[in-house]
């Protein structure tokens, strides 16, 4: 079942909650959508669902994550550091929904005040009905820092490349799983 949490509580950077849980994606915005194939078969799906939820792939893939325990939820809050050292940039974000469904699992995520971009991305893992598993990363964000804003079109190549690889790094995760 996909669980959107209130659409009134408006902690998120940008009106637009739950966008990525269906189409269009908001004018006004970068879109990003990135596929990649994981593999066949309930024990890919599962285990690259587990890994999605609980941040394992993120984690893999280096970024630095500070959750709460478990799977995430809806309201669940997370941050994520981007970059190495003291070039490390922190970005809160607030689970906006997830998805915990027998072919579909996965969450969306909104940025909070302080986060460089503003906007909404989402991480889902699914299984065709033939079994095959597949990953999608979906997302609408804009600049919201001065940095990001100079960056200008690196922004979404960085998103991209991200994307990419976060997918390698969960079909590896899933086949071992």
């Amino acid at each position: 079942m996909t669980r959107l949490i209130s659409a009134g509580r408006d902690t998120v950077s940008y009106p637009d909650r739950g966008a990525t849980a269906h189409r269009p994606l908001p004018a006004g915005y970068n879109h990003l959508g990135h596929r990649t194939r994981l593999g066949h078969g309930r024990a890919v799906f599962e285990a690259a669902g587990t890994a999605i939820t609980t941040f394992e792939a993120h984690r893999t893939s280096g970024m630095r994550v500070r959750a709460d325990a478990g799977a995430v939820r809806p309201g669940s809050r997370v941050i994520v550091g981007i970059g190495l050292g003291p070039l490390r940039i922190e970005a809160p974000c607030e689970v906006i929904w997830t998805a915990y469904e027998p072919a579909r699992i996965g969450f969306a995520y909104g940025t909070l005040a302080g986060h460089p971009e503003c906007g909404e991305e989402s991480f889902i893992v699914d299984m065709d009905p033939d079994g095959t598993v597949w990953f999608t990363v979906t997302a609408f964000s804009r600049p919201n820092a001065w940095y990001t804003r100079l960056a200008g079109p690196v922004v979404p190549f960085l998103q991209l490349s991200y994307a990419r690889l976060l997918g390698h790094h969960l079909r590896k995760l899933a086949a071992t799983g």
